[in-house]
C-alpha cells in the first residue's frame, strides 16, 4: 500500500474544503502533527513529504503552500530554503494581518468568511 494510501486512510487524518489533510493526532506547541515512529518523535508534515515524494535535501525544510502547520498533503507541500520558507509565512502573516477586519473588497462588495 502507497504512504498517500496509508495517509488518506488514517484515522488521524481529516479533510477539509481547501484539500488540507489535518493531522488530527499530537501536534506541537507550534500546530505541527508529530507522531512516534518507533525510534523518535517524527513529525507527520515531512513524514508525508518523504513517504510520497521523496528525501529532504539536508538544506532545505518543507513550506505549506496552504499555510495549515498540521496539513500533511504531499501536494501542499514544497522542499526550499530557510529564507524562501520565511519570507513566503511572513508575507502570508502580513498580508492576513492587513485584510483581518476588513468588510468591504475595494470595488466595495461586502466580505465573508470565505474572503478573510
Amino acid at each position: 500500500m502507497s504512504a498517500r494510501v496509508v495517509l488518506q486512510r488514517s484515522p488521524h487524518v481529516c479533510y477539509d474544503e481547501l484539500g488540507c489533510w489535518l493531522w488530527t493526532a499530537a501536534t506541537n506547541n507550534k500546530g505541527y502533527g508529530q507522531f512516534w515512529d518507533g525510534t523518535r518523535l517524527a513529525y507527520a508534515h515531512r513524514w508525508a513529504y518523504e513517504r510520497c515524494v521523496g528525501p529532504i535535501p539536508p538544506d532545505l525544510q518543507i513550506d505549506h503552500l496552504c499555510r495549515v502547520r498540521n496539513c500533511v498533503n504531499p501536494t501542499h507541500l514544497e522542499a526550499v530554503t530557510a529564507a524562501v520558507n520565511m519570507r513566503r509565512g511572513t508575507a502570508f502573516a502580513v498580508t492576513a494581518a492587513r485584510h483581518a477586519d476588513r468588510i468591504a473588497c475595494p470595488h466595495g462588495h461586502p466580505c465573508d468568511a470565505r474572503d478573510s
